[in-house]
């Protein structure tokens, strides 16, 4: 069995590339220590993503010629969108960590794409709730255009105004991430005076907050908000004074690994010492054990015959929770079902997960990412 990485060693989801990579690394060498997949090693071939088409097309080219039977990726939904046709039309499986855009639920991909990241339905509906708990009885929603921002506006604003909040900009309004400034939606949000605002963007979210703090409309001024794109400790070291994040609150779907799994989190800093962030970290081991699982239960490493076996090894069978337990049921011919890293994923027909917890974040007043609690979701 061999995979193939389009995960973001550049780009603006950078920060989400060292615990995704060592989540997946961590994963296969736990796979060929307890014996491989159908009596050989499974092989990784990393690769990066970027944050355009132009260099994840560039990694799947080069992968699909070096004759891989899946991708682990992308981070960003925008860029999976770029890449899923030519992977799922030449019969490799899709498996992404964190898209987590509503689009690909209902995506004609073959039955080929999966992620163990769940819809921004799950994440839109914690952070409404979160705000309408906090006091937010008007938002301003500042969104970067593409299929991740747009669908996560969506699935937010939805239950926000269903609970009694009231939007007084961004309820379609958007932002070009490459635009040179970002004054305009800035006077925007100050003339509508809102409760909260709400970033939903990648790296170019320091660049706007520096203008809510100047306008102010920072976390010191009012209710200011995140999400799984922005929400990192590489935000707050984007300012010279990174306590200026202070308070600033937003979701990420997953699980607390830096607090909560300390086995796992030790094992992922063995594989990477320098790990600041753990974001998706679990959602990327878990893709790589579910597909080494389904390859197991198929008893071949081809593409489409590992990826009908996908959804069935995530539910409905024996419990079991490591790779080693679950292969060992699986090759005795037992139904299984995996319980992961991040969860139980139960994976619906769409192949992703039906349960997901989804993590409260706020920076400290150093400007450091704390969990300050978690909901639990499901479709």
């Amino acid at each position: 069995l061999r995979l193939g990485g389009i995960l973001p060693e550049t780009g603006n989801l950078a920060f989400l590339g060292p615990p995704e990579f060592a989540g997946v690394q961590l994963a296969v060498n736990q796979i060929n220590e307890a014996g491989g997949v159908l009596g050989a090693d499974l092989e990784w071939l990393p690769g990066d993503s970027g944050d355009n088409g132009e260099v994840a097309n560039a990694t799947v080219d080069r992968l699909l010629a070096e004759d891989v039977d899946g991708f682990v990726g992308a981070a960003s939904s925008g860029v999976s969108l770029t890449v899923i046709d030519k992977i799922t039309q030449a019969g490799k499986i899709h498996f992404s960590p964190a898209n987590t855009s509503p689009a690909f639920t209902d995506y004609d991909d073959n039955g080929l794409y999966f992620r163990t990241a769940p819809s921004d339905v799950v994440q839109g509906a914690a952070l409404a709730d979160i705000m309408i708990n906090d006091g937010a009885a008007t938002a301003a929603f500042l969104v970067l255009n593409d299929s991740y921002g747009t669908g996560l506006q969506e699935f937010t604003i939805a239950p926000y105004t269903e609970a009694g909040g009231t939007v007084v900009y961004g309820e379609t309004e958007t932002y070009d991430p490459q635009a040179e400034n970002f004054d305009a939606e800035i006077a925007a949000v100050a003339e509508a005076n809102p409760d909260a605002v709400v970033i939903i963007g990648f790296d170019e979210t320091a660049q706007i907050l520096q203008g809510l703090i100047e306008a102010g409309f920072g976390p010191a001024d009012k209710l200011v908000y995140g999400t799984d794109g922005n929400m990192g400790n590489a935000l707050a070291e984007q300012f010279d004074d990174p306590s200026v994040v202070a308070g600033m609150r937003g979701t990420l779907p997953g699980v607390d690994v830096g607090g909560e799994l300390t086995e796992f989190r030790d094992a992922l800093l063995e594989v990477d010492p320098e790990l600041i962030d753990f974001s998706y970290s679990a959602e990327s081991y878990d893709a790589v054990v579910v597909t080494a699982l389904a390859a197991i239960v198929a008893g071949s490493d081809d593409g489409v015959a590992v990826a009908a076996e996908i959804n069935d090894v995530t539910r409905g069978g024996e419990k079991c929770t490591t790779f080693a337990d679950c292969a060992a049921l699986a090759e005795a011919g037992t139904d299984l079902d995996y319980d992961g890293v991040s969860g139980p994923l139960e994976f619906i027909d769409a192949g992703e997960p039906s349960q997901a917890s989804i993590l409260i974040l706020e920076f400290d007043e150093t400007g450091t990412i704390t969990v300050a609690g978690s909901v639990q979701g499901s479709i």
